[in-house]
């Protein structure tokens, strides 16, 4: 499969509506009056790729029956706390290149990124209350709490080369997969009821959620910038230790290990990536991680084979595995 946009937008044909709808409403919610404002979302507009969190909640509520004439809005909600997200997120990581322009912090500076992004937390949450349910604003407010929470455990594991597989998903989980299986929930239970099914859907999306995180880290340090369409090599750089290097530091000598830690920490180094490796063989590592992901997916999928046969069945399906196939 070409994991391309191309590629995606096919897969997403019988919620095409649907995601003109949310494109509609999301370009709605991000517009202002303000000249300044209105040229940082002109720029950050050009962040939205794929939109797949949004795809989610309109294939899923097509897979499982539930779809409604609110369910646009809702996915247009999920991608605006995604945009906000990738904002903060280039702040912590000190990127500079998000789908081949200048990341909002490096454009503009960082106090800018942050009152950006919260605009587009602010602009989420207030078309939230405008729906009919109040599901949408209760589960996203949570999501929201559970993202920060993630990034903050995040910070601090900081060159943590002792954590655990199960500390780092847990952490994966609540930064990146959690809105995810919110996308898949809502799909699912919006407006409200049917709590069984959303939990399957949630975990669902929780699995392909930290698929896409695995993959993310496997990209950091394997892509080249030009490829994966931003930045690469920021999480060596911010000292994060992520699957793949933790799959390899625990099989090295302790050689092996002081060089890695050495690529880290060492001050002065221009290219931690590349010291990183140089100093271990990844490949291992980076095989294992992408089995753990696969195993995700595979995951994911047996929740969604248990929906009725649909073209949205089949589309969700499709574009879940789209995820292992990714390269940016």
């Amino acid at each position: 499969m070409n994991p391309s946009k191309e590629a995606l937008t096919f897969l997403l044909a019988p919620v095409a509506g649907g995601m003109e709808r949310m494109r509609t409403i999301l370009a709605a919610q991000i517009a202002d009056a303000s000249p300044a404002v209105r040229d940082m979302t002109d720029h950050v507009a050009r962040f939205q790729g794929k939109q797949l969190r949004g795809a989610l909640v309109l294939l899923t509520g097509e897979a499982t029956g539930n779809s409604t004439d609110e369910h646009a809005a809702v996915a247009a909600i999920v991608e605006l706390i995604h945009l906000a997200t990738l904002v903060h997120d280039d702040i912590l990581d000190g990127a500079e290149v998000r789908r081949r322009v200048a990341c909002v912090n490096q454009r503009w500076d960082n106090q800018v990124a942050v009152l950006l992004g919260d605009f587009l937390y602010a602009r989420a949450f207030a078309l939230s209350t405008q729906l009919s349910s109040r599901l949408c604003s209760r589960l996203l407010a949570e999501t929201t709490r559970t993202l920060c929470v993630g990034e903050i455990e995040q910070s601090t594991r900081r060159y943590d080369f002792e954590m655990g597989q199960e500390t780092y998903e847990a952490i994966a989980a609540a930064k990146t997969a959690s809105l995810y299986a919110a996308a898949c929930e809502l799909g699912a239970r919006y407006p409200g009821g049917n709590d069984e099914l959303g939990a399957r859907m949630a975990r669902a999306g929780r699995n392909l959620g930290l698929a896409f995180q695995i993959i993310d880290d496997c990209l950091d340090l394997t892509g080249e910038q030009e490829t994966v369409g931003k930045s690469v090599g920021t999480d060596v750089e911010d000292g994060k230790i992520t699957l793949p290097v933790l799959f390899a530091y625990r099989e090295a000598d302790e050689r092996v290990r002081a060089a890695v830690r050495d690529a880290y920490t060492r001050p002065g180094l221009a290219d931690r990536r590349s010291a990183l490796r140089a100093a271990c063989d990844l490949s291992h590592g980076l095989e294992r991680a992408q089995a753990r992901a696969s195993e995700l997916v595979e995951e994911a999928r047996s929740e969604i084979a248990r929906l009725p046969e649909s073209d949205a069945r089949r589309s969700l399906d499709a574009a879940v595995t789209f995820v292992l196939a990714r390269n940016q």
